[in-house]
């Protein structure tokens, strides 16, 4: 797989007229997939949260079906999480405010139903480095 990606990536660098243009991070990721050096760590950014509601007798259900709904559909991970007296469904693991501006455009364009109930909010996340 290693070489694999190394090979591709020295391809398109070569083609003319081929201009890779990505994020840094995944280029920091690309190069820890390639070297094997990968951890998980949490730090201080952003999610984008979709769903909180303390109603106990339907709020722990309708966070689970929205997980299982959104899990393999929306190119993020999606988190439930239980933070008394609160349900709350957050989507992804982003480092800056921008980022998550930017995910959130793209969830609400896809979901416009959910548009009304969906914020950034600061949390900790977990990224590899």
């Amino acid at each position: 797989m290693k070489l694999i990606l190394v090979i591709l990536l020295s391809i398109l660098d070569s083609l003319p007229g081929v201009q890779i243009i990505q994020d840094s991070t995944v280029a920091v990721l690309l190069e820890e997939a390639i070297n094997g050096k990968r951890e998980l760590v949490e730090m201080d950014g952003y999610r984008v949260q979709i769903y909180s509601s303390n109603q106990q007798q339907t709020a722990k259900g309708e966070a689970l079906d929205l997980e299982a709904k959104l899990k393999d559909k929306i190119g993020q991970t999606v988190y439930v999480q239980y933070i008394s007296p609160f349900w709350k469904v957050r989507l992804g693991d982003f480092r800056t405010y921008d980022e998550a501006k930017e995910y959130k455009k793209l969830f609400v364009a896809q979901y416009p139903e959910m548009m009304g109930d969906t914020y950034i909010v600061r949390d900790k996340i977990q990224v590899l480095q």
